[in-house]
């Protein structure tokens, strides 16, 4: 089993089965296992030893029998395996979306702002005065009755054009996104596991496109030596590889995809630790891991500028800390006129859902 350390259990389940706080748990530990089931299993095991999960009514064989009664797990008989179901799949993604919303509404108000109003499909609970040109439906009656009878009293009731309020609403635009995740070595590397935040946020951002803006697209896309593109389905099994890292083959993978999007609304988000260390150039491997090579440099910065072209802002989460590796970004983001996050691995869930809700919505007059 792999090394994951717990240094306590948060008090937060008062109220909840020992079946619902054993789900929370296993679904976490789902994540950490890229869906290993029977792993996960084997950790919860370890848990209930040293925390008691369950009492004398109730324990792990318990729990293992409901997960199946209820559909959370199935039992491959030709593979003497345990394997999750969809149904468990879609929970991890929704747990993944709580846990980051949870970090995002501690951190303030302000996160989904829109500054100006106009025609859409999003009500705005402010009113204004009528304009030359205002359209009917626009128009407020229940405010603009109230407003004659302040302004006319009942006796001389009647509604003019002074008297009119508009309700305007703002337009959420669709978009289309590729999200870019670096599954190369160093996301495991030096004890510091990189890929399990990643993970989270990618299935927290797939379930809230999917469940709040289903007209919008997501496409997810995997770079090591090459780049592919996996199913929203496959995200909790995402594993890192002994590979370099391929920027250059994740952005024209992105490019390709989006190009057959109709939506005119275009971004690539990109997570990674470490600076591009790889090409492909025809059948070979480029690779030089030894400091920024200028070869791959300038291929990324190629696509900078060409994505740039396209109209499509590239916003790149950047999960290390060595100043020439940050250079290196900041460069890259002003090729593209794109963004550049500098976070950590606590807060990079909720800078992605900061710069998603605020860069999707826009304003018409």
């Amino acid at each position: 089993m792999r090394g994951i350390q717990f240094s306590g259990l948060a008090a937060d389940d008062q109220g909840k089965t020992p079946f619902e706080k054993m789900l929370d748990l296993f679904m976490q530990l789902l994540t950490y296992t890229s869906g290993d089931a029977a792993e996960a299993l084997q950790w919860l095991n370890e848990l209930d030893k040293e925390y008691q999960l369950g009492n004398d009514d109730y324990g792990m064989g318990d729990f293992i029998d409901d997960l199946k009664q209820k559909g959370y797990i199935t039992d491959d008989h030709q593979k003497g395996e345990i394997k999750i179901t969809p149904k468990t799949e879609q929970g991890i993604r929704k747990k993944s979306l709580e846990e980051i919303f949870g970090k995002l509404k501690k951190a303030g108000k302000g996160d989904h702002k829109t500054f100006k109003p106009g025609q859409g499909d999003e009500l705005n609970p402010e009113t204004r005065p009528f304009r030359f040109g205002d359209m009917l439906e626009q128009i407020d009656f229940t405010e603009s009755i109230r407003n004659a009878q302040i302004n006319h009293g009942i006796d001389a009731f009647h509604i003019g054009e002074d008297d009119l309020s508009i309700r305007e609403t703002d337009f959420k635009t669709q978009t289309s996104t590729v999200l870019m995740i670096d599954i190369s070595h160093s996301m495991i590397l030096y004890g510091e596991d990189r890929i399990t935040p990643a993970k989270k946020v990618a299935m927290a951002l797939s379930e809230l496109i999917t469940t709040r803006y289903p007209k919008d697209t997501l496409d997810i896309v995997v770079f090591g030596n090459d780049a592919w593109p996996v199913e929203i389905k496959d995200l909790p099994y995402l594993q890192v590889g002994p590979y370099h890292t391929n920027t250059v083959a994740g952005l024209e993978l992105a490019m390709d995809l989006l190009r057959r999007r109709k939506n005119p609304n275009k971004q690539i988000f990109m997570i990674t630790d470490g600076k591009p260390t790889c090409l492909k150039i025809g059948k070979r491997y480029y690779k030089n891991s030894f400091g920024l090579d200028r070869k791959v440099v300038n291929r990324c910065m190629n696509l900078a500028a060409a994505c740039k072209k396209l109209k499509i802002p590239i916003t790149t989460f950047m999960i290390a800390t060595d100043p020439y590796l940050q250079r290196f970004v900041q460069e890259f983001t002003e090729m593209n006129h794109g963004k550049a996050y500098f976070a950590s691995l606590d807060n990079l869930g909720s800078f992605i859902f900061k710069d998603f809700e605020s860069g999707r919505s826009k304003t018409v007059f």
